[in-house]
């Protein structure tokens, strides 16, 4: 790595790279090409208001965001009343993959979630995207239940 990263909650003047990131499955996506609708700003409001819920971005030098993804804290009874912390929305830069910045970015959220007091951590990944699932294998997370989604 280049220079000193910072982990650190997203504020909203990096919407248009978060979205960038989210938009980049494949290529860099130029944030200033990005457009903010009412919905997204609604969306980063209300999860910049709710304690269980942040946007994490990874910042490089100079300031670029080369990475992002979302941690929710949901409440629950299993696990003796324990939190579990959801991620989501696990994106680094094209440019910027294949160098450790993904693995490092998990396992930061990992001890965020640790030193938050969950209990366990879960993700999912899209069926498709064999190479997310080796990589968070290879992270320690396993396979062990089925998931549904229900679109509305």
């Amino acid at each position: 790595m280049l220079g000193p990263m910072t982990y650190r909650t997203a504020t909203r003047r990096d919407l248009p790279d978060v979205l960038a990131l989210l938009e980049g499955d494949e290529d860099v996506v130029d944030p200033g090409s990005v457009e903010i609708d009412d919905a997204h700003e609604r969306a980063f409001a209300a999860i910049a208001a709710d304690d269980r819920n942040e946007i994490i971005v990874l910042e490089g030098p100079g300031g670029a965001l080369l990475g992002c993804l979302q941690l929710t804290y949901i409440p629950g009874l299993p696990r003796l009343g324990q939190e579990r912390a959801l991620i989501e929305a696990v994106r680094i830069r094209a440019d910027r993959r294949g160098g450790g910045l993904g693995r490092e970015m998990v396992a930061w959220a990992v001890e965020r979630a640790r030193d938050r007091g969950c209990g366990l951590v879960q993700l999912t990944s899209h069926t498709r995207r064999a190479d997310a699932h080796r990589f968070y294998e290879s992270l320690g997370f396993v396979r062990s239940h089925h998931g549904f989604k229900l679109a509305l």
